[in-house]
């Protein structure tokens, strides 16, 4: 029975990791003049590693150079590079937020740029001959090693987003006892204002003797 329930974990622990995307690979289009940005919202204290290229389908004339600028969630500058036709980077997140990645063309050649850029973040920045190496795993020990990291991987996911709905959650019951009070407040206010109208009507009314 402890045979089969191990089983169980371990390919849905497989499925699971085939369904986490372990790699981003991204695909942009330059034109003059312009700045193409991509963004990803991170949490903190992960790593992110990422390399890309400049691809020109104009075999006679040289590849155009680029600049990029990689900033944090504050706008911070991370790494910024000029005249370049690839590059790489790797950082761990200190903040959680949206990190950007700019690019746009180191000089006005009148060209279009094709950039290919891998992002990576979390578990699929590892490297794992290196890893497998150095604990001496292979085979299925390599394999449910990876599956374990998938799987805390996706625990830790739904603990955040739990965190997250319940600040959502605070959030919303907080605005809403607030939109109440302020309506409170407000028929409040209305209900005085117009004692206050009836009240000089009626004196207004008394000094002209009409009631």
């Amino acid at each position: 029975m402890m045979e089969q329930r191990l089983l169980t974990l371990c390919l849905i622990a497989s499925f699971m990791g085939l369904l986490l995307p372990l790699g981003e690979a991204i695909w942009l289009k330059l034109p003059p003049s312009e700045i193409k940005c991509v963004s990803e919202e991170i949490q903190h204290n992960v790593m992110v590693t990422g390399n890309y290229n400049v691809i020109f389908e104009d075999q006679t004339n040289d590849v155009p150079a680029i600049n990029a600028r990689l900033t944090s969630p504050f706008g911070n500058i991370i790494r910024e590079v000029e005249n370049v036709t690839d590059d790489q980077f790797e950082f761990k997140t200190t903040k959680t937020g949206s990190y950007i990645l700019c690019f746009w063309m180191y000089d006005n050649r009148d060209v279009v740029a094709n950039i290919n850029l891998d992002w990576k973040v979390g578990i699929s920045t590892r490297d794992w001959d290196s890893v497998s190496k150095h604990e001496k795993l292979e085979g299925v020990e390599l394999g449910l090693w990876k599956n374990e990291l998938i799987v805390d991987y996706i625990h830790e996911t739904m603990l955040r987003l739990r965190s997250r709905e319940a600040e959502m959650r605070m959030v919303s019951e907080t605005t809403n006892t607030r939109v109440a009070m302020f309506s409170i407040m407000s028929l409040g206010m209305c209900v005085m204002v117009s004692a206050v109208q009836l009240w000089n009507l009626r004196r207004y009314f008394e000094k002209k003797r009409i009631i």
